[in-house]
């Protein structure tokens, strides 16, 4: 016989660990299933220095074990698996993972989205140390320091832009000759002095000692290889959200993000989203939290309304 819960939440980042905290606190019996390691993206930003109650920071790892400290504390359970689909039966939810079927009240869905990785040598071994993927959350670090944004897009322009505030340079490499961003953003980067564009160049390698000191550049048009000293790269070349699984329950924008309104109320009735899966989340690990707290508060309400 499949598990009952009053509330399953699929993902185990900061959405997903509020949610697990207010669910749980208010005596629902609530089950956080993850696929990875608990605290999602989180874990990756070497330190976060702008996450209230931390004036001087915190490592993201240790964030998110207090986090999963304070939720565990009050009851919620952990599994650690792959959800493969969920089967809406009215007032009744299957969740379909790799370790079997679990029944709840009401979902969270908090997966997060995953961060396109370059691929490279040494992106994985220096990420934390001068390999990032957030811009607000670490440009503070590399104060009148040379620093690299890859990527063309919306995104990867407005990292640099941000970054120009803080680095000495910012490089950005883009693999095509012009820029997919739009044309207002483009304008303030190209007007902007400390912003460099090397482009039909990828990044073949990322290296250093104890932290990123440069990269090795191939660029595609001409086949010239060559090194840029930078303290610190931020690659920007998109985000794939955990949502295959969805394509037929809940509604997603063309990006795959999940559609919700202000409650974090998704279309099927039961079923919440929160964090970075949802449509115009701001990615941010506090506003994670706070649509994770929501999510909770109106998942109670369904359940117990």
């Amino acid at each position: 016989m499949a598990k009952k819960y009053d509330v399953i939440i699929i993902g185990g980042g900061p959405a997903g660990l509020t949610a697990g905290l207010y669910t749980a606190r208010t005596r629902l019996k609530s089950l956080l299933i993850e696929k990875g390691m608990v605290g999602g993206n989180m874990v990756e930003a070497g330190w976060i220095d702008n996450y209230p109650g931390f004036p001087d920071g915190i490592s993201g790892f240790e964030l998110a074990q207090l986090m999963y400290q304070q939720a565990t504390k009050y009851g919620l359970e952990t599994l650690y698996a792959t959800v493969r689909a969920i089967d809406n039966q009215d007032r009744k939810k299957v969740v379909k993972t790799t370790e079997g079927d679990f029944i709840a009240k009401a979902v969270v869905i908090t997966g997060g989205s995953e961060r396109q990785k370059l691929g490279v040598p040494g992106e994985k071994e220096f990420t934390g140390r001068g390999v990032s993927y957030c811009s607000t959350c670490d440009a503070p670090f590399f104060q009148g320091k040379p620093v690299a944004v890859v990527g063309g897009g919306n995104a990867a322009v407005s990292e640099a832009l941000h970054l120009s505030k803080f680095a000495a340079r910012v490089t950005v490499t883009h693999r095509r000759d012009q820029l997919r961003a739009t044309p207002i953003l483009q304008e303030k980067a190209f007007a902007e002095a400390k912003i460099d564009f090397l482009w039909h160049t990828v990044v073949e390698a990322i290296e250093g000692k104890d932290s990123v000191e440069r990269l090795k550049l191939h660029n595609l048009k001409t086949g010239e290889r060559s090194t840029l000293s930078v303290a610190g790269i931020f690659v920007s070349i998109g985000l794939k959200p955990n949502t295959d699984y969805l394509k037929s329950i809940v509604p997603l924008d063309d990006l795959g993000l999940i559609i919700t309104n202000e409650k974090m109320e998704t279309e099927v009735a039961g079923i919440f989203a929160a964090g970075d899966i949802r449509h115009n989340s701001i990615r941010q690990v506090i506003a994670a939290s706070g649509d994770g707290a929501i999510a909770a508060i109106q998942a109670k309400e369904f359940i117990t309304g």
